[in-house]
């Protein structure tokens, strides 16, 4: 009888429980924060994720405690490491020994707690630049395969966050199945028009597969990264740096054709009129209503009098 109360209390709690496992990463090239995250629970990316950069990434959750992520962010930004910040979160608070908390600093110092009362299996791992863990997991191989897939993966933040949130759910992930999944990045300007540093932040709030629906959205959040920096340097009139950005825009976003279009007005502000042309042609063929804007558009004024230019938007 004792054993039969005790595993319905456990289940209760497991019901209740803030079951997630998650990554909290910095880029030491591109100044870059970020956290990545997914859990058997609605919307894990309002509760889970917190990044400054110009502070650091905060990742709470078990029994989060959500004072964690601004509390934490604070620390940072006044110089603490990320020993320093954990130790003053734990020691105020009465339910430490229920939470869980991943944190990297700007500094690239990072620290991992899992606390005794999370539901195993619960845990983590850390190093220089990243720090994983999770509960309420189907077992330890999950953070392992979530810290070898992030430093080996190659390409941008972003994309090694994901790789390793994708390795973990192929180990096993929350044992109780899966729900929701969050991607947050951070970088000085970054936002958008440049007026905060919410670089990416998407999130998949109840899907049946949320690592496949966070994956499609992730695809478009990086194009998007790229043609905020390009529209924002252009506004700055730092024509050679928005051409950098928007031609990897245009990359990622062959098929947009409004990514198409502002590379055509970021190419003729950088000189580039033969390119700048042949741009808004493939804009407008795929997008005939942009016809209406490149009529009136003050930025490519500088196009008025082309018979090229005549020909393609009457």
């Amino acid at each position: 009888m004792r054993r039969t109360i005790a595993a319905l209390i456990l289940l209760l709690a497991a019901t209740h429980a803030h079951a997630t496992f998650s990554i909290v990463a910095r880029d030491p090239r591109t100044g870059e924060l970020g956290v990545a995250v997914a859990s058997r629970f609605f919307s894990v990316g309002s509760v889970v994720p917190y990044a400054s950069s110009s502070a650091g990434a905060v990742a709470t959750q078990a029994n989060a405690n959500v004072t964690y992520g601004p509390r934490g962010l604070e620390l940072f930004a006044r110089g603490a490491t990320a020993e320093e910040v954990l130790k003053v979160l734990l020691r105020g608070d009465p339910n430490a020994s229920s939470r869980q908390v991943g944190l990297v600093g700007r500094d690239g110092t990072s620290g991992s707690y899992t606390g005794p009362d999370c539901i195993p299996w619960a845990g983590g791992r850390s190093g220089p630049n990243y720090a994983v863990q999770g509960n309420i997991l189907t077992g330890e191989a999950v953070v392992i395969a979530m810290e070898k897939a992030f430093l080996e993966t190659k390409g941008t933040l972003a994309r090694r966050m994901w790789a390793a949130m994708v390795a973990g759910d192929a180990a096993g992930g929350d044992s109780r199945g899966r729900q929701s999944a969050s991607l947050l990045v951070v970088k000085e300007a970054a936002g958008y028009n440049g007026g905060n540093d919410r670089a990416i932040d998407i999130r998949v709030d109840d899907h049946a597969e949320p690592f496949k629906e966070l994956g499609r959205l992730l695809d478009y959040a990086e194009m998007n990264y790229a043609w905020n920096e390009g529209w924002t340097a252009f506004t700055q009139k730092r024509f050679a740096e928005a051409l950098v950005a928007q031609e990897r825009a245009a990359i990622l976003g062959a098929a947009v054709p409004e990514v198409i279009y502002d590379l055509a007005v970021i190419r003729l502000a950088a000189g580039k009129r033969d390119e700048a042309l042949e741009a808004l042609e493939r804009a407008v063929k795929m997008n005939p209503k942009l016809k209406t804007q490149a009529q009136r558009d003050k930025d490519l004024d500088a196009l008025r009098e082309d018979a090229r230019f005549r020909k393609f938007i009457e």
